[in-house]
């Protein structure tokens, strides 16, 4: 466990253990949440490569294998004492522009309701 305070900047590092140079990661999505198996109902700091919390920053690495951000620490949900963060990362062939990687945010467009 990592113990922070309330507005504390936590920085964060990804790093792919690979011998292939040319694959890049991405940070699609990141959760905090009150349990460790479940991140329904959790706070969205990341979402479909978005960024939802304002705290969030990313930071310049010269690795595409190594990814660097930070976020606030917020009270946690509903008073819990412990904050589990769960992040998805993709890893795509660098350069390959079509990949997930490059896309970027991709926010889902919602479905039409029909009667």
């Amino acid at each position: 466990p990592y113990y922070v305070n309330i507005n504390q900047s936590l920085f964060l590092e990804a790093y792919l253990h690979s011998s292939d140079p040319n694959l890049t990661l991405f940070l699609h999505t990141c959760v905090a949440s009150p349990t460790s198996h479940n991140t329904t109902g959790g706070y969205a700091i990341i979402k479909n490569g978005c960024v939802r919390d304002p705290t969030y920053a990313a930071y310049y690495s010269p690795y595409r294998h190594t990814l660097r951000f930070k976020y606030n620490a917020f009270q946690s949900l509903r008073n819990n004492p412990v904050v589990y963060l769960q992040c998805e990362l993709v890893v795509c062939r660098a350069y390959d522009y079509s990949s997930r990687c490059y896309q970027g945010c991709v926010r889902r467009s919602k479905r039409e309701a029909n009667s």
